[in-house]
């Protein structure tokens, strides 16, 4: 019963002695950017026709519906290293929350030492001497670290913040994953289409070659416009290299994303032709839902609200550490165990204080706040570079549709020419360098045109990209 009784007290004690948590208590600070109403604001890039205010899908690469996109990212999501990386940080700030929490329970230790001896005095072998006695000490003790002036809870809050930011980065991981996978998608489909482009002006630049030839041969020609019409078609040639490559080394990174060896990595997955590409109007949203969506903002939020609150754990150690324990138990001898003569109980030390070095706790605020001072400034930052590559990507996106309208027009005009140019040139009304004039000006606009394309392609997913979508699960 007494036991019992300063169990209570104790746990008693220790709820009275949790009545107070030093330091700032954790808000956004007025002043932060992110509480600017501009920054809230419809984007200003949201004015182009090609775009619309309407949510952004939490999957966007559904969006070009693709299946083989999709199964991809999927087997992105489920092996890329870099999540695991992250997800692994996770699990560790996960732990360390659990190892915070546990120091506002009490601590209780169960001791048992049984032992043998014999009291001195007495000449070993005397007749008169003691004979061995059994003997045992039995206890428990519960010792409790109050936590006053709340540095256990700035501890834990801290710790939860970590949690939270180590959260938002692996978000920010699933975000770059689903972008980089479609990335490398678009690159080795558009190398597909750059490379039929590439192929079909040298197949037309071979034709032309065996038509000159055969001009020569009859006498309508000269050898110089033989060389020419050579030295095209090898330049003609040296642009699908670098395209064959790029559609290779794509395939390496669509591996690399999906935990694959090139050697594991399909080839002849990708049966695409051309590019994904978004034809309607994009969904963007607005600046209020971007700072609620980016990962990489969530995650200097919770940065900064940790380092407020590891101000409160350098402040908590201006103040005494108190804590409260008891112990019971029994000792005695071995053959007498149990006896009520045999019980103990103490409490004590009830309380003990530590004496602050004030000059090393108020170093330690210092450095805390200078802490929060830079995580503040990261927030803003962070904020301030999400605006700054969303306006920048819809800029991007919009001036390249410009450009690809005029390129298509180029490549057109430059079609109608060459066939025009062909023709003239077989019935003698129009010479040589016209026709190769023609020709190497088609070979270009085409080629520029696919790679506009190409572009268009990759300056869209670098849009969702900065939208920061993608990280939400299924």
């Amino acid at each position: 019963m007494n036991s019992l009784k300063i169990l209570s007290g104790v746990a008693l004690a220790a709820a009275l002695a949790d009545c107070g948590t030093v330091g700032p208590n954790y808000k956004v600070p007025e002043q932060a950017v992110v509480k600017r109403p501009e920054a809230a604001a419809p984007f200003l890039g949201a004015e182009e026709a090609v775009y619309k205010s309407a949510p952004l899908p939490a999957h966007w690469w559904r969006l070009y519906d693709d299946p083989v996109l999709d199964k991809l990212i999927q087997q992105a999501f489920a092996a890329n290293t870099d999540l695991r990386v992250a997800a692994a940080n996770l699990a560790r700030t996960r732990a360390v929350l659990d190892q915070a929490e546990e120091e506002r329970k009490p601590e209780v230790s169960i001791s048992a030492a049984p032992g043998v001896g014999r009291s001195s005095g007495v000449p070993i072998g005397s007749p008169k001497a003691l004979p061995d006695k059994f003997n045992y000490d039995v206890g428990v003790r519960v010792s409790y670290q109050t936590d006053m002036f709340g540095k256990i809870a700035r501890a834990v809050e801290a710790a939860n913040a970590d949690t939270q930011a180590a959260q938002a980065g692996l978000d920010l991981v699933r975000v770059t994953v689903a972008a980089d996978t479609a990335r490398a998608y678009a690159d080795a489909c558009s190398a597909v289409r750059q490379i039929a482009v590439a192929q079909q002006a040298v197949a037309l630049q071979q034709k032309f070659v065996a038509l000159t030839d055969e001009r020569i041969r009859a006498g309508r020609g000269t050898s110089i416009d033989g060389a020419r019409a050579r030295s095209q078609l090898a330049q003609m040639q040296a642009a699908l290299p670098p395209l064959q490559a790029q559609h290779r080394t794509a395939h390496y990174r669509l591996a690399a994303l999906t935990g694959l060896t090139p050697k594991e990595m399909n080839m002849n997955l990708l049966q695409c032709q051309a590019a994904p590409r978004i034809t309607q109007q994009i969904p963007v949203g607005d600046g209020a839902a971007l700072l609620r969506r980016r990962p990489d903002i969530r995650q200097a939020e919770r940065t900064l609200a940790g380092a407020t609150a590891r101000i409160g754990v350098a402040t908590a150690d201006l103040y005494p550490s108190i804590s409260l324990g008891a112990s019971v138990g029994s000792t005695g001898l071995l053959d007498h165990f149990g006896a009520a003569n045999a019980s103990r109980w103490s409490l004590g030390p009830l309380i003990s204080w530590t004496l602050p070095d004030t000059g090393s706790a108020r170093s330690r605020i210092a450095q805390a706040e200078a802490g929060t001072d830079g995580a503040l400034a990261r927030f803003d930052g962070t904020v301030l570079n999400a605006l700054k590559e969303v306006e920048t990507a819809m800029t991007v996106y919009a001036r390249e549709l410009d450009r690809n309208a005029a390129l298509k027009t180029a490549r057109d005009e430059s079609a109608l020419a060459s066939e025009q140019s062909h023709r003239l040139y077989q019935y003698g009304r129009t010479d040589f360098l016209s026709v190769l004039d023609a020709d190497r000006t088609l070979a270009a606009t085409d080629a520029a045109w696919a790679a506009s394309d190409a572009t268009l392609s990759t300056d869209q997913i670098a849009l969702f990209l900065a939208l920061g979508g993608g990280w939400e699960q299924q």
